[in-house]
């Protein structure tokens, strides 16, 4: 919409254009004061039509001359040449002019200009500030006690009509869809209430909320103002038209003027309330007759607009901050259920409760592969069935949410007393799953100031561009759509959503584990059944043979023989013993618990080295023992597998003379690594992966008798403190065993 005089206002326009307005650059101002742009040197380069009614001179006559001349040494006073100024308009001072007129003086920098507004004062002095603190400092001890937004906003609204007089003041809050509603007024006697009403977003433009948001306040004295243009029209600097964003004297739309008197309005101020940087809404003041107000009142109303911009912003963070830690309770709790059971939609079946006091919902519905497990209120089977395949195509994101679901989702329309809104959470990265919340129909009733649907033109066709001509209560009923999903909500449960993905992980995780342990627990199972099967019948077949021998025996046979049958049978009854004892032993590794605690491996391996004295007895071991720490672990089973080592190192080296062990230990930033190395018989590193198996023997039974589970069990009990196993040889040059136990033990 281009500026124009108030008749342009009746003209055939296109009501689409209206955010178009060039409402920054309007190329005029308010009469009810002047400007004047300078240069650097203080040269009027610009100047208002207006300027001869108000001081004296034509803005003509006023071009190139300097402030003194055109508006008297007063004002000149107030500026000196070359001074900065800021982008924001600051109070200069109070001036007289040379026709004995007086004027507060306001000014600010623009685009390589010093653009100065004379507004009329009945003060024959400077602004006193003081007389409007109190005003101030009296809401700032009212609105500790207020607990509401609305109850803020109340004593912001009587305060400002206190302070300026205006019959009418009512702070209003602007909706998601940019709607104003009317959450306080203040009114004098006469002055029609719209409290509680709602006003369309179609009455502010887009450019105008903009505007409302980098200059905090405006003011129109008199809406049968006529504009006074400027003179040039254009900023003589940059050619273009002068920017009158920070302008207080800034002309306004006709049309607005116009909507003003529709409203029986002929004043009008605006105070933006901002909140975490966004417009949040307006402290508007209306008045029924012309109403000049000066800057130091005006400049208390912004104050004031700050400061319950400020308080509107605590509330609304610790409310934020109440809903949050409510839903996140509510989360924990539902999370510590999810843990319970190994079957993970079971659990959540568990906590339907919970999920529907998450999301403040009607229903709840879990949809994994065949399943649709539902609670609450829900459509029916196939409905969801029908709804999340449509997901699957429309939507691609970690949550869809909507207020609104038959609006995307046509279907929808036949559910809307329990499926109108949605929040819908993929709960597999692979498969089609999904966790879906349901709200039902919220129907709501809006009362408005005026049919906000009044103006609107028939789809194609302009309109004649003019504001409302009404403002009668209008009501209105709004049907399929649900309580709005709160931002808290969102946020929440994509976290929650992560925890989920992360529990079905660690469950899969889980699952994968349990498998490679049961495979490698068949592949031992397997090894044992053979190994147990030759190795347990060996001696079972010496005790047979030898007892039939002992009863197949001659009576002349001497005792000698027939002692020599029964040392055999006892040998083979010791070893199929020791074969047994040491597989429950290998059993019992996998099921006791650990028992930690600190442990001395110095007096462990000195205790070990005296229990196997009588092994080699008669024979010369030399035993080099380093300095061994002090390790974390359960005492018994490490003494178990130290002791296996220590035995391995004695029979291995039987054929040695002297026989050589070495024991010491070294530390890494996370383990404790311990050493036993020896100079005996050692092995093939080609089956060094056989080693520590359960019934693996790299030699054979005539040359070291064993059962071949003593390494199997060491690897065992060092596994089940977290630590690990391995070893290096060269056949018939020694071999050197190895095991880590970590530093801070997990289990």
């Amino acid at each position: 919409m281009s500026q124009a005089t108030p008749s342009a206002a009746t003209a055939p326009f296109d009501l689409s254009s209206c955010d178009q307005e060039p409402i920054r650059i309007p190329g005029s101002i308010q009469p009810h004061g002047f400007l004047l742009c300078l240069s650097e040197q203080l040269v009027v380069l610009q100047a208002s039509e207006n300027l001869a009614a108000l001081a004296g001179m034509a803005a003509a006559h006023a071009l190139g001359q300097p402030l003194a001349a055109v508006a008297g040494a007063d004002a000149a006073a107030l500026l000196a040449p070359g001074q900065a100024l800021p982008e924001r308009p600051t109070y200069l001072g109070s001036a007289a002019l040379p026709n004995g007129a007086f004027f507060d003086v306001l000014g600010h920098a623009i685009d390589g200009l010093l653009l100065l507004e004379f507004e009329p004062t009945e003060r024959h002095a400077a602004a006193d500030f003081r007389q409007v603190f109190p005003l101030v400092g009296e809401l700032m001890q009212q609105l500790p006690g207020a607990t509401t937004i609305e109850a803020m906003s109340a004593l912001a609204a009587r305060q400002i009509r206190a302070l300026t007089g205006f019959g009418r003041v009512m702070v209003y809050q602007f909706d998601r869809d940019g709607h104003g509603h009317v959450i306080a007024e203040s009114l004098a006697d006469g002055y029609h209430a719209y409290l509680g009403q709602h006003f369309p977003a179609g009455d502010i433009p887009r450019q105008a909320r903009e505007l409302y948001r980098v200059n905090r306040i405006r003011l129109i004295s008199n809406a049968h103002y006529t504009p006074a243009p400027l003179l040039p029209q254009n900023n003589p600097v940059t050619g273009a038209p002068l920017d009158l964003t920070f302008a207080a004297l800034r002309s306004v739309s006709p049309i607005h003027l116009q909507y003003m008197r529709n409203m029986d309005t002929l004043a009008s101020m605006s105070v933006s309330v901002m909140v975490k940087g966004a417009l949040w809404g307006l402290i508007a003041c209306h008045h029924a007759q012309p109403r000049p107000l000066e800057f130091d009142k005006r400049g208390a109303c912004e104050q004031l607009g700050q400061i319950l911009s400020m308080c509107i912003e605590s509330r609304e963070d610790a409310d934020d901050l109440q809903f949050r830690l409510e839903l996140r309770r509510i989360m924990v709790s539902m999370l510590a259920g999810l843990t319970q059971g190994p079957d993970f939609i079971d659990n959540l079946r568990q906590v339907f409760p919970e999920l529907l006091r998450f999301a403040r919902a009607g229903g709840v519905a879990i949809v994994v592969d065949a399943r649709v497990i539902v609670h609450g209120d829900t459509p029916d089977e196939g409905q969801i069935r029908a709804l999340v395949d449509w997901l699957g195509v429309h939507s691609h994101s970690e949550l869809f949410h909507t207020a609104h679901l038959s609006a995307l989702y046509p279907p929808a329309a036949a559910f809307l007393c329990n499926g109108c809104g949605l929040l819908a959470m993929p709960i597999s990265r692979i498969h089609q799953h999904y966790l879906l919340w349901f709200r039902p129909e919220l129907v709501q009733t809006l009362d408005w100031a005026g049919n906000p649907h009044a103006k609107q033109a028939a789809p194609g066709q302009p309109q004649s561009l003019s504001p409302r001509t009404s403002f009668a209560s209008w009501r209105e009923t709004i049907h399929g759509t649900s309580a709005p999903w709160h931002a808290g909500e969102i946020e929440l449960a994509l976290e929650f959503r992560g925890a989920l993905l992360g529990i079905a992980l660690e469950r899969a995780e889980q699952m994968a584990e349990l498998a490679e342990e049961l495979g490698r627990a068949n592949k031992e199972l397997e090894a044992f059944s053979y190994s147990v099967s030759h190795d347990l019948r060996a001696p079972l077949r010496h005790i047979v043979g030898f007892s039939n021998l002992l009863m197949e025996a001659s009576e002349d046979s001497t005792a000698e023989t027939r002692q020599r049958f029964l040392a055999n049978i006892k040998d083979s009854a010791r070893l199929a013993g020791k074969l047994v004892d040491d597989l429950l032993s290998f059993s019992h590794m996998g099921r006791a618990a650990l028992r930690p605690i600190t442990v001395n491996m110095d007096d462990m391996v000195k205790g070990a080295i005296a229990r196997l004295g009588a092994d080699y007895a008669g024979r010369d071991v030399r035993w080099q023992v380093g300095s061994l720490p002090t390790i974390v672990a359960d005492p018994a089973f490490l003494q178990l597998a130290m002791f296996n080592l220590l035995s391995n190192a004695v029979k291995f080296t039987s054929q040695k003379d002297p026989a050589i062990i070495t024991i010491d230990a070294s530390t890494t930033d996370t383990d404790t690594v311990f050493r036993i190395a020896d100079n005996g018989a050692g092995f093939n590193m080609a089956y060094v992966h056989k080693l520590f198996g359960v019934f693996q023997r790299l030699h054979r039974m005539e040359d070291f008798q064993g059962t071949g589970i003593g390494l199997a069990n060491v690897r065992r009990i060092v596994e089940r403190h977290g630590g690990r196993t391995w070893a290096e040889s060269v056949a018939g040059g020694g071999a050197t065993f190895y095991f880590s136990i970590p530093k801070v033990l997990n289990f």
